[in-house]
């Protein structure tokens, strides 16, 4: 496991998430007009993750350079002296010394600092979420959740999409499936549509660069449509990492044996969370790696067709 995830207490309490994004009028995150939460902490450690702020289940300080006015308050009022500036008056935060405690984020006018995930009740999301509940019902819309990996939260979506149903909400589940199935079981009771990521079949290969085995995966896959609840199949198109011929056929093979209606929707590479990465001090590993072209994309989204399945490309 990852930073705790999966280890929540299942006894009643008051129901918080540790929520880094509420995304309102997002249309790609499901049918129609939608919310989406964006829950934070995932198991899977995908060197292309345009969330990284996602995949700790903590809250994080993160820092914009540009906004920076130099004032050195931060660096004054961190008792672990884990921040400094550089020469060119850059933030730097040690994160080995960092305990997020957001002092520095306190004290800082121009918000160069930031904490990334807040803890937030069921019922301050809910008031969120119902700002644009007209939408939902003349588009057909609802509530997306998100992340990270929602199902590392799985008490808080489940209570969250309840909630949802009993104000008419339509809900959806967008999710990489690397969680126990008693989290999905949990969450699937008040769910109506599950997008769900298939990036690599090979199991060694998915372990090599997500960090993670998709045997659970890949059940858990099956699982969703064993419950007769509508999915989406999604594969992000990564070259070098997701966009051989090889993987391709694999994933659309293991596609076509669900047993049911199941579309695809291919997400070509993008290069719009590279920023985020030096925001939290992290390298981002795929570097210069360009989005695939256009004929590219084209041809897997044929190599899909042509095996009997629904195709189309989200950007």
């Amino acid at each position: 496991m990852v930073d705790g995830l999966f280890t929540e207490d299942l006894e009643d309490r008051v129901v918080t998430g540790r929520i880094f994004n509420i995304q309102r009028f997002s249309t790609e995150d499901g049918p129609g007009i939608r919310t989406t939460v964006f829950l934070k902490g995932c198991p899977l450690l995908c060197p292309w993750c345009a969330n990284p702020e996602s995949q700790l289940s903590i809250a994080e300080v993160g820092h914009s350079d540009p906004l920076c006015d130099h004032c050195n308050r931060c660096v004054e009022v961190c008792d672990r002296k884990a921040i400094a500036l550089n020469s060119a008056g850059g933030v730097i935060i040690d994160r080995r010394l960092c305990d997020n405690c957001a002092k520095c984020v306190e004290v800082c006018g121009p918000r160069a600092l930031r904490v990334l995930g807040d803890q937030r009740t069921l019922d301050e999301v809910l008031e969120e979420i119902k700002k644009d509940q007209a939408y939902y019902r003349n588009s057909g819309g609802g509530v997306t959740c998100s992340g990270g990996e929602p199902l590392a939260q799985a008490r808080f979506v489940a209570a969250l999409f309840k909630r949802c149903h009993e104000a008419g909400f339509h809900t959806t589940l967008d999710t990489c499936g690397a969680a126990p199935k008693r989290a999905l079981e949990r969450v699937l009771d008040y769910t109506d549509l599950v997008l769900f990521d298939l990036k690599i079949h090979d199991r060694a290969a998915h372990t090599a660069i997500a960090g993670r085995s998709n045997q659970q995966i890949f059940a858990n896959a099956k699982y969703v449509v064993s419950r007769g609840i509508r999915m989406i199949a999604r594969m992000p198109l990564i070259p070098g990492y997701t966009d051989s011929e090889e993987n391709v056929s694999a994933i659309a093979g293991f596609i076509r044996k669900l047993g049911a209606h199941v579309p695809v929707n291919l997400l070509p590479y993008h290069r719009f969370g590279m920023n985020k990465y030096a925001m939290l001090d992290r390298a981002y590993e795929p570097g210069d790696l360009k989005p695939p072209p256009p004929e590219r994309v084209q041809k897997i989204v044929d190599r899909f067709q042509s095996l009997g399945l629904e195709c189309e490309v989200v950007t």
